[in-house]
């Protein structure tokens, strides 16, 4: 029989992997890859926040880097600044402002590891009911701006032309993805919710034929990483966090068979 406390990772984690199999899946399309790593280190002000004024950490991490997300985008249209420049610069201005929080926090002690690397053992009930929940909604929007995001993604001044919008949905997503790093960032920490993102993503891109496809196995993708990352971690009695990221590395890993297949039957 297995613990309660892995049981509620398990939920945790297959939560996790149904919402950020979509949103990744935008996250390599748009190569987003660093945004969502500016993201995850600005959470750590977030958090630090949150201990200073004594409020909810998911709350404080998802307004945080909500605020850090817009005013990329202002700074994208009001500084001639290339956006790789903007990304490491509010990326370190954050994480360096949140480590200077936590020094002069002296009175409050830090897990700084569980931070950085999370801990998806630790989850309790409400943490499932945030996962599953704010899962929901964040698909629920998605699937709501999915068209007019999906035709930006394709081809930005088409889109504009046609009136969508594309820069509102494309403000949409990105406080969405500060919503999933909030939710998640106590399982999976703030270096590896962009591994969580990204890997399935990208292992799914390697096997996939069409957009629809890749957003499904993405999720599968994310549930292997999931599912085998916290039985090895069991097993092997290793990190559970590097642990689900290190699967999803193998995954993709092995998804480059199907490339050098596809590059085989094309010549």
């Amino acid at each position: 029989m297995l613990d309660d406390f892995f049981i509620r990772a398990l939920l945790v984690g297959i939560g996790m992997a149904i919402v950020t199999g979509p949103l990744g899946c935008f996250v390599v399309w748009r190569r987003l890859s660093f945004f969502g790593d500016t993201l995850a280190h600005s959470a750590l002000l977030g958090i630090t926040l949150s201990y200073t004024i004594e409020i909810n950490m998911a709350f404080s991490v998802f307004v945080t880097s909500s605020i850090v997300a817009l005013i990329l985008l202002k700074l994208q249209k009001t500084t001639n600044l290339p956006s790789d420049a903007l990304l490491g610069l509010l990326a370190h201005s954050s994480l360096a402002i949140g480590l200077v929080v936590i020094g002069l926090l002296a009175t409050i002690r830090f897990d700084l590891m569980g931070l950085l690397f999370g801990d998806i053992l630790a989850v309790n009930v409400n943490d499932i009911i945030l996962v599953w929940i704010g899962g929901a909604i964040i698909l629920i929007v998605l699937k709501i701006i999915w068209k007019p995001l999906f035709a930006s993604t394709v081809n930005f001044e088409l889109a504009e032309a046609e009136g969508m919008k594309p820069e509102k949905y494309n403000a949409i997503f990105t406080i969405l993805l500060a919503a999933i790093i909030a939710i998640s960032i106590k399982m999976v920490g703030l270096l590896l919710i962009t591994g969580m993102l990204i890997l399935p993503a990208a292992m799914a891109r390697n096997i996939s034929d069409n957009p629809m496809q890749m957003v499904i196995f993405s999720v599968i993708g994310g549930l292997l990483s999931v599912l085998i990352g916290l039985f090895a971690s069991l097993e092997f009695n290793t990190p559970s966090g590097p642990s689900i990221i290190t699967t999803g590395l193998l995954l993709f890993i092995l998804s480059l068979s199907r490339i050098k297949k596809k590059t085989q039957l094309n010549n």
